[in-house]
């Protein structure tokens, strides 16, 4: 998700919990963009949520009960899923403050930024054999061309396959002369 469109994020359109051997996933609808759009209509979709997510968005959900209880009338009721401690939207110097604290308690160069997260997201599931074609539906790219150009970088840039195939005809080559001897 941009983080354009995970701030007006609301629990109504997070799913934990789901029947029928559908995953949890979230709804990405909206954005902060003018009249809430998303940059393009394909950035609107349904995203598939990993284990790890559910567990931190389940507790997320927790603490922000347990705020919104202690807190009382001074909560504002937005139903948004990440919210100030008072429960009012974030807006984007919310987000930048608070991810360069992250940054700085992970030990991390304080350059990065959270739209860096977007680009380690798919060099990683590229880096892992998923087909650009379909990393571009998952961010919501409305062409593979921006995913590939823009977002991806090389993890490992060694190219392996001219090795890995002299290898094999090396090693299929080495097996015939073993035979005949």
């Amino acid at each position: 998700m941009r983080t354009e469109q995970a701030r007006p994020l609301t629990w109504d359109h997070v799913f934990l919990e789901t029947e029928d051997g559908v995953r949890p996933h979230i709804a990405v609808w909206r954005s902060v963009r003018k009249h809430g759009e998303t940059k393009t209509r394909k950035s609107r979709r349904a995203i598939a949520l990993p284990q790890q997510v559910v567990d931190v968005l389940e507790e997320h959900r927790r603490w922000q009960r347990l705020e919104r209880a202690s807190k009382g009338m001074e909560w504002s009721p937005t139903g948004r899923v990440f919210t100030t401690r008072s429960g009012e939207p974030l807006d984007a110097a919310n987000v930048r403050r608070d991810f360069k604290a992250i940054v700085k308690k992970a030990g991390l160069a304080l350059e990065w930024t959270p739209r860096e997260l977007r680009h380690s997201f798919v060099s990683l599931l590229s880096d892992h054999g998923i087909p650009l074609e379909r990393i571009a539906q998952l961010v919501g790219h409305t062409s593979q061309v921006t995913t590939e150009a823009v977002y991806r970088k090389q993890l490992r840039p060694v190219i392996t396959e001219g090795a890995e195939a002299m290898d094999e005809i090396f090693a299929q080559q080495r097996q015939v002369t073993a035979r005949e001897a």
